[in-house]
């Protein structure tokens, strides 16, 4: 006959059991939603983050879905994939083989614009029967990394080119040539930029006067002034990142990837600091920590006013307090 006392333990025993013997079931490895800070216009004090699912398979370029579901897309990278999030949060495959597709961008007829990083090149890979290569070279010498793009309302695309790294997969990558550059809407291709180190995320404010850029390996996003031809003028220092600091290998980085900009103008930056939002003027205003780092962001849902972060494999939404900028899907 069993005692009160180990009554009460066999289900504590039964629970540890089952945990060592199924740990992805155990309560550890099920994340919990954690908690925003409240920052002013952007998200109330203790607005749950919600946890989506783990798991991922290269986690990039999140964007609002052009059917008007309140879904968002992201690319899985590695798995060569597009999936998306509906706002249910259950998630499903939205299209195979999209040639390693990072950065995303609907434009106004519902084309999806994607940079590619299997065969390098940028172009529209959906929907069937419409993809369209606009480019797979500068002046003859291919892309390295492609990484993200914005859509200008003259029909212009501002893109990056993140260059190589060193990986255990490629130790010795050929030299890095990092880039921004502009394919305008005749299809001419201007490079822009070549004296970041490592540029990621780009993004126009909101009335497109300003184009940002985000350094992975720098202290600050940066600014330029845009013209009416889409070029650029003098790069600036527009806002410092709290997530500048040592990276495991020693090295500094800001870990700055995707960008994102609401109705009010807010630049929005996902960092090794989790999402740092920032004034139309450079003014830090927060920081939301994240369980695990975003690599990039995107509104999306009712009224864009959710914010998904993708990053590490995993997916969080967050409700927001301003919409996400209706002038474009990104």
């Amino acid at each position: 006959m069993f005692t009160p006392t180990l009554n009460k333990l066999l289900p504590v025993i039964g629970a540890v059991v089952f945990a060592a013997s199924f740990p992805a079931y155990s309560e550890q490895a099920i994340p919990e939603d954690t908690f925003a800070p409240a920052i002013s216009g952007v998200t109330a004090g203790g607005s749950p983050i919600h946890f989506i699912k783990d798991g991922f398979d290269g986690t990039e370029g999140p964007v609002a879905a052009a059917d008007g579901s309140g879904s968002v897309l992201f690319t899985e990278t590695k798995a060569n994939r597009i999936t998306r999030i509906a706002p249910d949060d259950s998630t499903s495959t939205f299209l195979e083989n999209s040639n390693g597709a990072n950065g995303l961008a609907f434009n106004g007829n519902g084309e999806l614009f994607a940079v590619q990083t299997l065969k390098t090149k940028v172009g529209i890979i959906y929907p069937p029967g419409k993809e369209k290569v606009l480019s797979e070279n500068f002046e003859g010498t291919v892309y390295q990394r492609p990484n993200d793009l914005v859509l200008a309302k003259n029909g212009g695309i501002y893109f990056t080119d993140s260059g190589t790294r060193p990986s255990k997969e490629n130790p010795n990558p050929p030299a890095s040539t990092p880039g921004v550059y502009y394919i305008a809407a005749d299809g001419a291709v201007k490079r822009l930029a070549n004296d970041i180190k490592r540029p990621n995320g780009i993004q126009l404010s909101t009335d497109e006067k300003v184009l940002y850029v985000a350094n992975t390996d720098g202290e600050y996003v940066l600014a330029y002034d845009v013209a009416a031809d889409g070029s650029i003028g003098t790069k600036r220092n527009f806002a410092k990142l709290a997530g500048w600091g040592k990276t495991e290998t020693g090295d500094l980085a800001s870990g700055a990837d995707g960008l994102a900009v609401d109705a009010k103008g807010r630049l929005y930056v996902a960092s090794s600091a989790g999402i740092e939002v920032f004034s139309d003027k450079g003014d830090a205003l927060g920081v939301i920590p994240l369980p695990k780092k975003p690599q990039n962001i995107a509104f999306a849902g009712k009224d864009k006013k959710t914010l998904y972060a993708v990053g590490r494999g995993a997916a969080y939404r967050i409700n927001v307090l301003t919409p996400g900028f209706e002038g474009r899907s990104k």
